[in-house]
């Protein structure tokens, strides 16, 4: 009997050191689309290359987003975007540091979807703002999708739309996150 006690304690610690806590993408995606009503053009700009960590234990969230990678329809509006509104060359980078409530690692150990509360400070033009934000999380084959659609005033990250373009561009803008996590490799 102690020796079957010793193979189950022996067995859990190896399942629990075996158990995957973090998760990692360089390939997340996020949408930005600051299209105001009736303009006739979209404000619209889509990031391939999001950084995305993910710790399933303790809810830890960061993203990680190089600005000048927002690719435009039109070639001009990628240019405004970067140089008169966020100002990429001297606010190169954007970034999420947080938590998911609602979360435990035991609920990422089984195919499923689940709701979650977001809620840390996003970094954009050099000012960070306290964020909270529903998502979701779908897990899938030991991966994890990291979903959320929340709203951003451009007036509160210091971003300054010129008169001459005011009825194009939103004062608030739309961000769409979708970042699939894999376990990342240590």
């Amino acid at each position: 009997m102690k020796k079957i006690m010793t193979l189950l304690a022996l067995a859990a610690t190896v399942n629990q050191a075996g158990a995957q806590d973090k998760y990692f993408t360089k390939t997340g995606k996020i949408n930005f689309d600051a299209t105001a009503k009736n303009s006739p053009e979209n404000i619209d700009g889509l990031h391939k290359s999001v950084t995305c960590v993910l710790d399933t234990r303790t809810g830890n969230l960061q993203f990680a987003v190089l600005m000048k990678g927002f690719e435009f329809e039109r070639a001009l509006m990628q240019e405004h975007f970067n140089e008169n509104y966020v100002e990429s060359d001297k606010f190169p980078k954007a970034e999420f540091k947080g938590q998911v409530g609602g979360s435990s690692a035991e609920k990422f150990s089984k195919d499923g979807s689940y709701d979650v509360t977001v809620k840390g400070k996003l970094t954009i033009h050099g000012i960070t703002r306290d964020v909270e934000t529903p998502g979701k999380l779908v897990v899938s084959n030991g991966n994890i999708n990291a979903i959320a659609d929340f709203q951003v005033s451009l007036a509160d990250y210091k971003i300054e739309i010129p008169q001459l373009v005011a009825d194009k561009v939103a004062k608030t803008a739309s961000i769409k996150v979708d970042c699939r996590l894999a376990p990342l490799k240590q």
